[in-house]
């Protein structure tokens, strides 16, 4: 996928009102994932691959080896092949003093690679070690030419800054995307103190992106990193700004999720015999009626599973009855037939979510069981007399 494609590709999303999503990895699962989620680029760092074996995202500024050629051996044999409808980054060192810098980018180029971002970066490193990599000749400025000869090959360049100065040189350079680097993700922060380290982030990055606008308004302006690792996180930084276009992740969509999954996952296995009997499931196998009745276990079943498909023949299995029987005792206690109920509580349910603006109609009604909008906007307009979009035409006229 050339440049131009891949701009056109990320122009029509801001266009429609999306913001854009780039996802670091170092696997294949998740780089497939999240191509198949939506994700508008995914970046292969070297970071990624080291947090796949267990370490940090630091091993990536440690000598363990060639940050290039550990990005090529795993990225273009896993990845590339595996996602081809996405555009796949190389995150290059640029400071690598084993390499032509404008011939190994005509290779990464060949080995179908949309693009290129500086990664491992000097922005990274402050104090006494980036004053002598600097008196060395390994600086960021090696990085903006990196980018420069990216461009005139006419591939993808994504450029982490980490201050208003770096942005003005990688727009120079031509890069596409001007990303906010606010640090390494952090972990750990809660309450009050979370909340401080994200206004101060959000301050930085701010400053950046408007430094972005004024010099180059179309440039895609971004961030990365820091305090900013969870949906809420980013919500908050785009809040009050359209200012910042988009959000790089790694360890927000690999590591953080894997840990939280596979220490819950872990421990629910470890205590098999003590689970809590209010969880649903647990309802399911051991018996509805052991628990409650039926009745009140589809209606359960329904506030639980209502944005997924929901056969009714499938719970009066489960509850070991028939369903004719079923039916009749659900309509007798509840008043209508199951499926009236279920229609009822979507469309419920899609009122409140038409008030989040930020929400297309054909999103609300994917998560209020419609994959096919003109069912929803039919079923919507039967209960509520009204379209889901003068539904929520008429919301904003009240506001």
């Amino acid at each position: 996928m050339n440049r131009t494609a891949v701009l056109e590709r990320l122009q029509s999303q801001l266009r429609e009102g999306n913001h854009i999503i780039g996802v670091s990895t170092g696997t294949g699962i998740t780089a497939k994932v999240a191509a198949q989620s939506g994700a508008d680029f995914i970046l292969m760092l070297n970071s990624g691959k080291f947090r796949q074996i267990g370490r940090s995202s630091l091993a990536g500024f440690l000598p363990f080896c060639n940050s290039n050629d550990m990005v090529m051996d795993f990225a273009s044999r896993e990845i590339v092949p595996l996602v081809r409808e996405t555009p796949v980054l190389f995150g290059l060192n640029a400071n690598d003093p084993t390499r032509e810098m404008s011939d190994y980018i005509a290779e990464i180029k060949g080995r179908g690679f949309a693009g290129v971002n500086n990664y491992p970066t000097v922005g990274l490193i402050d104090g006494l070690f980036r004053e002598a990599l600097e008196e060395e000749g390994i600086s960021y400025e090696r990085e903006v030419e990196a980018i420069g000869l990216a461009h005139q090959q006419g591939l993808f360049t994504v450029a982490f800054v980490f201050d208003e100065a770096q942005a003005v040189q990688m727009i120079g350079a031509g890069a596409d995307v001007i990303c906010a680097h606010l640090g390494l993700t952090e972990g750990g922060l809660l309450g009050a103190r979370k909340v401080v380290s994200l206004e101060a982030a959000k301050a930085r990055a701010l400053l950046i992106v408007a430094a972005c606008r004024q010099l180059k308004p179309e440039v895609i302006r971004m961030i990365y990193g820091g305090p900013v690792k969870t949906p809420v996180d980013v919500q908050y930084m785009y809040s009050d700004n359209t200012d910042i276009m988009g959000y790089i992740g790694g360890s927000a969509f690999e590591r953080i999720p894997s840990e939280q999954s596979l220490t819950a996952i872990t421990r629910d296995f470890k205590r098999l015999g003590k689970l809590n009997e209010d969880d649903f499931m647990v309802k399911m196998l051991s018996g509805i009626t052991k628990h409650y009745d039926y009745v009140e276990f589809v209606k359960e079943y329904v506030a639980q599973n209502y944005s997924d498909e929901i056969v009714f023949a499938d719970l009066a299995r489960v509850a070991h009855i028939s369903r004719s029987y079923l039916s009749s005792l659900f309509k007798k206690e509840v008043g209508c037939s199951f499926q009236t109920y279920l229609v009822n509580f979507r469309i419920h349910k899609a009122v409140t979510l038409l008030q989040a603006p930020q929400l297309q109609l054909s999103e609300v009604a994917a998560m209020v069981g419609y994959p096919d909008y003109a069912q929803f906007s039919k079923m919507f307009k039967k209960l509520k007399g009204c379209s889901p979009k003068r539904y929520r035409s008429n919301l904003n006229t009240k506001i």
